[in-house]
């Protein structure tokens, strides 16, 4: 199968959903498909290479506006590919319509990995679009059955909409030798932007004396809140540690005693770093904002949830689980379990794996019937074993030379 993934940027760009497609990509060469990802160069060129087995193509990028790449390129070389599935990565408004305009896929799968929330001018413009573009799809696959339920874009077309929950790597986010030892430490992990709620946690803290905090990550919103932790008087208790290197990451989850993501919007989707600190054994304090982390994090079970905004909630919260250890541990045991049943990357592949699976198969199955109606040329194996899968006979037909320009025809028409 030939897969193609689209959105707008790839590693070595950093981003939970950049990470996401190249955990896929990977792990669909290594089950034998042929995988290209269509993204856009950073620069004004267009590259293409081999990058573990995944043909990578940067389309060259004019400018970039609202987070939104501008790019020419792209929805060219898109025209000129013809995968079996394209898998695109919303929201990307450029991808998303090229690929409704342009695209020649069989198939089309779209992870709708987050609501636009903030750029409501473009929503004006682009809503009616983007509905148009989610009842075409094949499959729409969302992160969390809470994020179906609460978003005015998946509602409407819950019938598509499949759940594929987000994955960690379990092995490398790994338990502890043995419980953290230092002073009570918070820890919070990911991309500093406005609605991962840092100013919050940051309020919060003033209410808890001795306690510390290590910020891990960078972004947008660096030095505004690190600018707000000097002025709360906080400078001696937080330690904004920027981007770390990957390989350090695991340890970082074993330096404190709570994981915290007070995020503040829906933009905060599902919280792959939620994943993570509970691999670790860590319990997790995040917060109700319509979105897959209140669904991650089991309220009571493997943290709790609270109020966004709510910098004495988010205190009282805190404090809770530091004054009992025990507690803190049975979460932090029922985080890595819930990990090792619902999250693993592999679970994930091969949830996207089967999404592919039921797209895919039914449009050979139809175009087999197209060809076999139009063209007395071609010809059918018999197949001995008729338990044998509708995979396996779409693989067993064999097409003559002679008849190859009416496949092509086929695949347009279907």
């Amino acid at each position: 199968m030939h897969i193609l993934h689209l959105y707008k940027d790839y590693p070595p760009v950093l981003g939970g959903i950049e990470n996401h497609i190249q955990v896929l990509a990977e792990a669909q060469v290594r089950a034998g498909h042929r995988v290209t990802v269509l993204v856009c160069d950073p620069g004004p060129r267009t590259t293409v290479r081999e990058e573990n087995g995944v043909t990578v193509i940067r389309a060259g990028r004019l400018a970039t506006a609202a987070s939104m790449p501008l790019s020419l390129s792209q929805p060219l070389r898109l025209a000129r590919l013809r995968p079996d599935i394209v898998h695109v990565h919303s929201p990307y408004p450029l991808g998303e319509l090229a690929n409704a305009l342009l695209g020649r896929a069989r198939a089309t799968v779209i992870t709708h990995h987050s609501d636009i929330v903030r750029q409501r001018g473009w929503l004006r413009l682009y809503g009616p679009l983007l509905r148009r573009v989610l009842a075409r799809a094949d499959r729409i696959i969302a992160t969390s059955p809470r994020y179906i339920e609460t978003s005015p874009w998946l509602w409407p077309v819950r019938e598509k909409c499949v759940v594929v929950p987000l994955g960690v790597d379990h092995r490398r986010f790994r338990l502890p030798p043995s419980p953290y030892d230092g002073p009570p430490t918070l820890l919070f992990v990911g991309k500093l932007r406005y609605y991962k709620g840092v100013n919050t946690l940051l309020e919060a803290l003033t209410e808890l004396p001795g306690v510390y905090l290590e910020v891990v990550g960078e972004g947008p919103m660096g030095e505004e809140w690190a600018a707000l932790a000097a002025r709360l008087g906080l400078s001696d208790r937080v330690c904004f540690r920027g981007q770390v290197p990957d390989a350090e990451l695991p340890n970082w989850y074993h330096r404190a005693h709570i994981f915290v993501l007070p995020a503040n919007a829906r933009a905060e989707a599902f919280g792959t770093v939620l994943l993570e600190a509970m691999a670790s054994g860590l319990p997790c304090i995040t917060t109700e904002v319509g979105s897959g982390t209140s669904w991650v994090v089991q309220d009571g079970v493997t943290g709790r949830v609270v109020p966004p905004r709510d910098p004495q909630a988010l205190a009282a919260a805190i404090r809770q689980l530091l004054d009992d250890p025990d507690r803190r541990a049975d979460m932090g045991r029922a985080g890595r379990a819930r990990v090792e049943a619902e999250f693993t990357q592999e679970r994930m592949i091969a949830r996207v794996e089967e999404v592919y699976q039921e797209v895919f198969l039914p449009r050979i199955t139809r175009i087999s019937r197209k060809i076999k109606k139009s063209c007395p040329f071609v010809k059918f194996v018999a197949n001995s074993d008729s338990r044998r899968s509708a995979a396996e006979g779409a693989e067993s037909l064999v097409i003559l030379p002679l008849v190859i320009s009416s496949l092509v025809i086929s695949h347009f028409l279907c």
